[in-house]
């Protein structure tokens, strides 16, 4: 009997092989094994929708859960619910994004589709797209773009943001796009309701006429698919032809950089790319878009900064004297961190010390592991001293009537020690594998 990792993987031969070929055939897939499985994957803990299920109730009567949803969609009769409204904190601003938490039997067949999604489009997604993609990384992406950097002749950099990509993904063109390959009608009709499901918030449905939830499991690959062929392979098979340059793309998610050897080549892309997104109801954020001189090889004109994968990327000097591309933690980033961490103190401020610097220095460890890259351990440092400050503002303000001055804080630290920062990545580490020489 075939397990689902290997009709998975025919799936994905298929679409290798041939992949002008459109699946008819894809609902059969999502049987009891691989809810199960899906279910099993499920993270415990997690918020839950407006049917409150949890991963821990729903296993309560697993087995019965599943057959019962099984039968109803082999009825036609499920039907995803509305998803439920949440705002988190956007880091480095006072606005809030607003997530959306499926039903746990809708997050179960998303989680479903997914997969099939990832077999499929794994094959005909570009090597130049990281965000969202199994066995790819920010670190993946950086790497990537560090060669373009230094090994091809770039000289400007289009920096560009697509105002609220999440909120404005058009339904028709995506159900379009997804035709493109797949002729399971009951596939498509799944996905087509997960995207009209809606929003509820504060007791009111919310219909969604367009928009697919950031919080939904089948989001983030839905996503790639819509940015797939609008801008991926418009770029790759269409811009890059018609260009007197050399020019390459990085995506991650919805973040997207491009480099350019000519300036004129980046002008007229900047221009045709707002004409390519309004065709697909997207806009650029002007105020957060930007064409910038950036050039390894010239010394002689000053080179630009740009933010990406929460680095600003800028020119510096290597050992030996030479121009390089150097990366430190970008001010935004920097700036809503430091927040986070003074939050969490004031919150967690009266538990014992020994348990919050273990609690405090495993949340580092974390910060180091993501941002502890070549070139950026001043940034790691000075995030550290904050944080000893902080901690001792914090100690004196739960014990007023004993004084702890900074060298008693010294000390003391000898015996709670806050984590020290290390560089944890090599942006020279390439895996040529993945992609990397393009």
């Amino acid at each position: 009997m075939e397990t689902v990792s290997t009709k998975l993987e025919g799936i994905a031969k298929v679409a290798q092989m041939r992949p002008r070929e459109k699946f008819t055939s894809l609902a059969h897939l999502i049987n009891f094994e691989m809810l199960e499985q899906c279910h099993r994957e499920m993270k415990p803990g997690k918020a839950s929708g407006i049917d409150k299920m949890t991963k821990d109730k729903y296993s309560e009567n697993l087995t019965e859960n599943l057959e019962n949803l099984i039968t109803r969609m082999k009825k036609h009769s499920y039907r995803p619910q509305p998803v439920r409204r949440v705002y988190i904190a956007k880091p480095g601003t006072d606005k809030q994004r607003p997530l959306g938490i499926p039903a746990y039997e809708d997050k179960l067949v998303q989680a479903a589709i997914a997969k099939i999604l990832n077999a499929i489009y794994e094959q005909k997604f570009v090597e130049t797209s990281y965000g969202y993609r199994p066995n790819r990384s920010p670190h993946d992406a950086l790497k990537a773009l560090n060669v373009i950097l230094h090994e091809r002749p770039i000289n400007y950099i289009v920096d560009v943001d697509i105002r609220g990509f999440f909120d404005h993904v058009d339904h028709q063109w995506m159900m379009k796009f997804i035709e493109h390959d797949i002729a399971d009608p009951n596939i498509l009709r799944y996905i087509k309701r997960f995207l009209k499901s809606g929003v509820m918030e504060d007791g009111q449905l919310h219909h969604t006429m367009e928009g697919t939830p950031q919080g939904g499991v089948v989001s983030p690959v839905l996503a790639n698919v819509y940015l797939h062929y609008v801008q991926d392979l418009w770029f790759e098979k269409v811009v890059k032809k018609a260009l007197q340059g050399a020019a390459y793309m990085i995506r991650f998610a919805d973040d997207s950089i491009f480099c350019f050897e000519r300036e004129e080549d980046a002008q007229e892309f900047y221009t045709r790319y707002q004409e390519r997104l309004k065709k697909f109801n997207l806009e650029i954020a002007e105020e957060k878009s930007k064409i910038i001189y950036f050039s390894v090889k010239n010394s002689i004109r000053e080179s630009g900064t740009f933010d990406f994968l929460g680095f600003t990327h800028y020119i510096g000097q290597s050992q030996n004297k030479r121009q390089r591309v150097k990366r430190k933690t970008c001010k935004k980033k920097y700036k809503s961190k430091m927040q986070e961490f003074k939050t969490w103190l004031r919150i967690n401020m009266h538990e014992p010390l020994d348990t919050l610097t273990k609690s405090l220095n495993r949340k580092l460890r974390g910060y180091y592991g993501y941002y502890g890259i070549t070139d950026n351990i001043i940034m790691l440092k000075k995030i550290r001293e904050e944080i000893k400050k902080m901690l001792h503002k914090l100690l004196n303000r739960r014990s007023r009537e004993h004084y702890l001055d900074w060298e008693a804080f010294k000390q003391l630290s000898k015996f709670f020690p806050i984590a020290k920062p290390r560089i944890t990545v090599s942006i020279f580490e390439l895996r040529q594998e993945r992609g990397y020489i393009l």
